[in-house]
């Protein structure tokens, strides 16, 4: 009878042993010259057809099944935006992201359909960056990235203008790149402080002419539909635009949730201290239940996982990273604490699916890595994300206070 025993538990712990073993696999993947080589590149000169000779490297990646992913647009309920477009030669992802989600909020609210400058926000950011270089005497980063709330930020400050007044591109350029651009913006600021020159009015002078020369002046003042605007005027009356309507949602465990708190990361360079920060429970279902009563979100993370893929445009968690039932608020501040986890690139949820229960979210993106597929198919610019690396790798998202009313209640008690 004990021989029994010992046989039965040792044939149920062989068998939980059997449903624990990993499903998923990897491998190593060529990554060839794709979207960012063939087309960004080529317009700014600086590569040549000889990138295809060149030896390309291998990156570990999951192996996904694509019959198990929705890859058609046709698969998901997506909310109107405009197109996706690239961002170029840039790290400005953070005003790409939201700009599309603003174009998206203004069709929401007044069915109306606009085009909005990034260039002009990012124009103004670099404005704010140099004032606060300057006042903290150096101290302050300088660099091209950001996060969303900085465009709703800079809205409130300068206003916004219709990209066909000022897209920032010279000299018949279809793509941005501000490699060189930057690059003597930060070694002014850093000879501004090797000689303590604080000038704030000269120093900020000096950016303009700098940004002036790359992407054009902006103008003061612009026609819309036949009356004139100025960039405040634009976004108040013709937009309707109020940036003190959106929040951001944070769900981090290093801080204390239900208290608003700084999100510490470099591309919050200005130490905003407004993030809701709530448990992660909280803002997964936020993110669920925004999507499906009609607003999209902006929302910003990681995307450097062997589990993102820009093959089949898919991002998923393999179980041999950590099983689905186990991505609760520790393994995501685990990944987070240790830098496995970065805040690495903002992007657009415009519309979500369902399969077998979970799920699956479709991601307007600025970046190249979408757009390596066929640039005439409809997914051309998308990704589609599963729950669950929302759930593990995107840390913060922006959203029209009214998609979380409960939220917001819980913080003013």
């Amino acid at each position: 009878m004990k021989l029994k025993c010992i046989i039965a538990i040792g044939m149920v712990c062989l068998s939980s042993m059997a449903i624990a073993q990993n499903k998923d696999k990897s491998e190593f993947i060529n990554v060839e010259p794709g979207f960012y080589q063939k087309s960004i590149l080529k317009d700014v000169n600086t590569v040549n057809e000889n990138l295809k000779k060149e030896e390309t490297p291998k990156r570990f990646q999951m192996v996904q099944d694509t019959n198990s992913i929705p890859r058609k647009l046709t698969d998901y309920q997506k909310f109107w935006t405009n197109p996706p477009v690239s961002q170029g030669n840039t790290n400005t992802c953070w005003c790409f992201s939201t700009t599309s989600y603003v174009e998206a909020e203004v069709k929401r609210m007044y069915n109306k359909e606009v085009r909005l400058s990034e260039m002009y926000t990012v124009y103004c950011e670099y404005i704010e960056k140099t004032r606060r270089f300057v006042k903290e005497h150096g101290e302050s980063a300088f660099s091209e990235g950001s996060e969303s709330d900085a465009v709703t930020r800079m809205y409130a400050i300068y206003g916004t203008m219709p990209l066909s007044v000022y897209s920032g591109l010279l000299d018949g350029r279809k793509y941005h790149t501000h490699e060189a651009m930057f690059s003597e913006m930060d070694a002014f600021l850093k000879s501004v402080k090797t000689t303590n020159t604080w000038n704030e009015d000269w120093v900020i002078g000096t950016i303009k002419e700098i940004m002036n020369h790359y992407m054009g002046t902006p103008p003061s003042t612009f026609k819309v539909d036949g009356k004139e605007y100025n960039p405040i005027s634009y976004m108040k009356e013709y937009l309707k635009f109020n940036p003190a309507d959106y929040v951001e949602i944070l769900s981090y465990k290093q801080e204390t949730y239900w208290q608003k708190v700084e999100y510490k990361v470099p591309d919050n360079w200005w130490h905003s201290a407004e993030y809701y920060n709530v448990p992660l429970d909280d803002f997964m279902s936020a993110v669920k239940k925004g999507i499906r009563s009609g607003y999209t979100i902006c929302i910003g993370g990681d995307v450097s996982e062997p589990g993102f893929s820009r093959t089949t445009q898919a991002a998923m968690i393999p179980d041999y990273d950590i099983p689905s039932q186990n991505i609760n608020d520790d393994a995501r501040q685990f990944r987070f604490s240790n830098e496995t986890t970065t805040d690495d690139h903002g992007i657009h949820l415009v519309g979500f699916c369902q399969r077998n229960g979970k799920d699956w979210y479709l991601i307007k993106d600025s970046g190249s890595g979408s757009r390596n597929n066929n640039p005439s198919a409809p997914e051309f610019g998308y990704y589609f994300f599963h729950e669950d690396y929302v759930k593990l790798k995107m840390m913060d998202f922006t959203i029209h206070k009214d998609a979380v009313k409960e939220i917001i209640a819980k913080f003013a008690k």
